[in-house]
């Protein structure tokens, strides 16, 4: 039970317990029953303000029930529970609005009757403080009515809000997609181009493939740029088939590489990689690369593993190793930004995966990606 409803429940007991102590206790102070229309023995009328002091543990749920049983009562023996029940039938009350003051016009009537007010020299008092109690639940309510309203355009304010925020961020990942594929491809193709042209040209062996090996870099850079491309104008997009040729090395030459510099490294690859999208594949090569890679440069001795599981739906890759079997070089582990994790990150978040990159239990490190195996490249030019 919250601790609203417990606030509730408390203050529906406390009024019982009121209109109890004040109703019993007058007709137990004045047993006549010269003001009562029906004549009965005092511990009667004590019983009858009991049970409307009871109803009023209802008033919540059952505003209309508790009303009119009450003025039942009342007509029997005049209950001071009949001047707190009209608060609950205009603040809980459903239904039109007649009829809530048809049912309090019937409680006062019988409050009335039951209290022979005829007879009596202030028949006045009470049908005020009823009429008083049921104003002020109609105030309560209005107020509460307000009070949801206001919420509601609060939080309707806040989802509109985070609308416009996505639609802001998505007309931005177009702009950087439109600058990327109008400036960026725009000079990396010359520079293919001269690349190609050079090889032509010259007639020295190593320029030639030293212009082939740029020209290649190019157009791997080129397919990578159309990629991020297509992912940012085609983002939530249906995933479909990169249709063109995918040009990334085999995860099995890279880790030959390694092994060729001395670093022991184990392959385990899981199901059909030609399932994957092409850029999904270079992701995977570009992980596994960094991460192989830190491997050299901060645990020099160690071993590595490399683990891939090709899913139907996404593709789940590990690259651990063991600790350093001796102290890394300062000036090597020192090179480039420290920012390789951070850039594979991003790399990853953007296909719409997850990267984590942590020590393990032994003393290593273990870097570990999931991403989809498709992405939309719907956007390529």
């Amino acid at each position: 039970m919250g601790r609203r409803r417990v606030l509730r429940v408390a203050v529906d007991v406390l009024l019982a317990l009121l209109a109890t102590a004040a109703g019993g206790g007058l007709e137990l102070a004045d047993p006549s029953a010269d003001t009562k229309l029906l004549t009965a023995p005092t511990w009667a009328y004590v019983v009858a303000q009991v049970v409307a002091a009871a109803l009023l543990l209802s008033r919540r749920q059952r505003p209309y029930t508790a009303a009119l049983a009450i003025a039942g009562i009342s007509l029997f023996a005049p209950a001071w529970a009949a001047v707190l029940v009209p608060y609950a039938v205009t603040a809980y009350g459903h239904g039109r609005r007649w009829r809530q003051w048809t049912v309090i016009g019937l409680l006062t009537v019988a409050f009335l009757v039951g209290a022979s007010a005829w007879s009596i020299d202030d028949p006045f008092t009470a049908p005020a403080v009823i009429l008083v109690a049921a104003l002020l639940g109609m105030y309560v309510r209005a107020r509460r009515s307000l009070l949801a309203e206001l919420t509601d355009r609060a939080e309707r304010a806040e989802r509109e809000r985070s609308l416009l925020a996505d639609q802001a961020r998505a007309d931005e990942r177009v702009r950087l997609a439109a600058e990327m594929h109008d400036v960026v491809t725009h000079r990396i193709n010359l520079m293919v181009l001269q690349a190609g042209a050079l090889r032509v040209s010259t007639v020295d062996p190593a320029v030639r493939a030293a212009a082939e090996e740029l020209r290649a870099t190019g157009c791997q850079a080129l397919t990578e740029l159309r990629d991020l491309v297509g992912v940012l104008r085609g983002e939530g997009g249906p995933p479909v088939v990169d249709p063109r040729p995918d040009d990334t090395p085999e995860l099995v030459r890279l880790v030959d590489e390694s092994r060729a510099v001395g670093l022991p490294v184990r392959l385990t690859e899981v199901g059909d990689p030609k399932a994957v999208a092409p850029t999904v594949r270079r992701t995977l090569f570009r992980l596994v690369q960094e991460s192989l890679t830190n491997v050299h440069k901060h645990a020099p001795g160690a071993a590595a593993t490399v683990s891939i599981e090709y899913g139907r739906h996404t593709v789940s890759a590990t690259v651990a190793n063991t600790p350093a079997a001796r102290s890394p070089d300062t000036v090597l582990a020192a090179a480039g930004g420290g920012t390789g994790l951070a850039g594979l990150r991003h790399r990853v978040e953007v296909l719409g995966g997850t990267l984590t990159a942590e020590p393990t239990a032994r003393g290593g490190f273990a870097v570990h990606a999931v991403l989809p195996v498709r992405v939309s490249t719907a956007a390529l030019s």
